[in-house]
């Protein structure tokens, strides 16, 4: 295996340690595992692919676009 060095800020470097206590694995196996991970998920899409694929996504829904963001929009600003 070869080693690497690695810089990472202040609060990623705390993160890194807890997680790997928390789950009683060195820091290392923790990147290990994040890298295995990152390199099997699917590379990102092009728009054209993310628009074929979610087109008629919301064909069930009744109602105009407007309404509903506007309505999303006021819980938001409720919530504030």
């Amino acid at each position: 295996m070869t080693r690497t060095i690695l810089s990472l800020p202040e609060d990623e470097k705390r993160w890194l340690e807890s997680y790997g206590k928390r789950h009683r694995i060195s820091s290392a196996e923790v990147i290990r595992r994040a890298i295995r991970e990152f390199r099997g998920k699917k590379p990102e899409a092009g728009l054209r692919e993310v628009l074929r694929e979610t087109a008629g996504a919301w064909t069930s829904v009744r109602g105009d676009s407007r309404g509903y963001v506007d309505r999303l929009r006021k819980e938001w600003d409720d919530r504030s």
